[in-house]
């Protein structure tokens, strides 16, 4: 499955820093380039709550964005 622009939605911006959710059936969205189409509005340190898997075994992950070249976009588990 593919990253759905759609699904990607503000939850609170303050002091440049943005606060994302992000919902979707695909399992694991840490794969390389799933962000890069969002490259123009998440921003390195930006968080996104993620549900993943919601028409299997939905789990909720908390991502910090720590990469954004222009052009790929990159992400890890928040701990």
């Amino acid at each position: 499955m593919a990253y759905t622009s759609s699904d990607l939605s503000v939850l609170a911006y303050a002091n440049n820093f943005t606060l994302w959710h992000y919902t979707t059936i695909d399992a694991a969205v840490t794969t390389a380039g799933y962000f890069d189409k969002a490259v123009d509005m998440i921003r390195v340190n930006d968080l996104i709550i993620a549900n993943v898997d919601t028409d299997g075994v939905p789990a909720t992950t908390f991502y910090v964005v720590t990469g954004n070249d222009g052009s790929s976009v990159t992400i890890a588990a928040y701990v």
